[in-house]
Formats: structure tokens, sequence, C-alpha cells
């Protein structure tokens, strides 16, 4: 079992949600079971599949769920784009989470590719 609180990408990944839920606290209220629900379901499964893996006992099982997150990651630079699209945000506020996004998925894909190296 690993102590997934000592991982920075899981850290950075906290910071990430805490960001976004502040930011869909100014979407439409209409979207509230719509982009809103989709927007915090992925970016908490990020941290969320980083610990979870963390406590399986293979590294398998560990970069299954590195894998998921990683996925949620990208769901979610989508639905900022779409965001954007739709004219919800601005491109200024996407790109200022992209930044993060963006580090957090070469993080998550570092870790990724070490642990390939441990199976």
């Amino acid at each position: 079992m690993r102590n997934f609180k000592e991982l920075e990408v899981w850290k950075e990944s906290r910071v990430l949600t805490k960001d976004i839920y502040l930011l869909t606290n100014f979407l439409p209220q209409d979207e509230k079971f719509g982009l809103i629900s989709q927007i915090r379901r992925c970016v908490i499964s990020i941290a969320s599949n980083i610990a979870e893996g963390a406590a399986k006992d293979s590294q398998k099982d560990f970069l299954r769920y590195l894998q998921i997150s990683l996925g949620s990651s990208f769901e979610l630079e989508s639905h900022l784009i779409l965001c954007v699209d739709l004219e919800l945000i601005s491109k200024t506020q996407m790109e200022n989470h992209l930044e993060n996004i963006e580090r957090i998925q070469k993080r998550i894909s570092s870790l990724i590719k070490y642990v390939k190296t441990q199976i």
C-alpha cells in the first residue's frame, strides 16, 4: 500500500478540485444537473482514483486507477472547452485552469510510466 497523501500529483489534484468547484459556482443554475454535475464528478475523480489506486496491492491495479484518473483529467479539459464554446466561461478562465490540468496530466503520465517499469 502506498501513501497517496505524499504524492504531489494528488495534492495538486485537490487544489484543482477546489478551483473547479469555485468556477462552477458561477455557471448558470440550469446546468446544475448537466455540465456542473459532470465537471464536478470528473474533477473529483482525478484525485479519488489516485488515492483508491494507491491502496491496491498490485502495481497493475494501481496503474489501472491512474489511467482512469488521467482519463478524467481529459474529460475535464473537454468540458471546459465546451463551456467556452457555449460562452459560459471566458477563454481566459479556461486557459488558467488548462495550465493546471495539463501539468497534472503530465504528472499522472509520468507516474504511469514509472509504475509500468515496476510490473
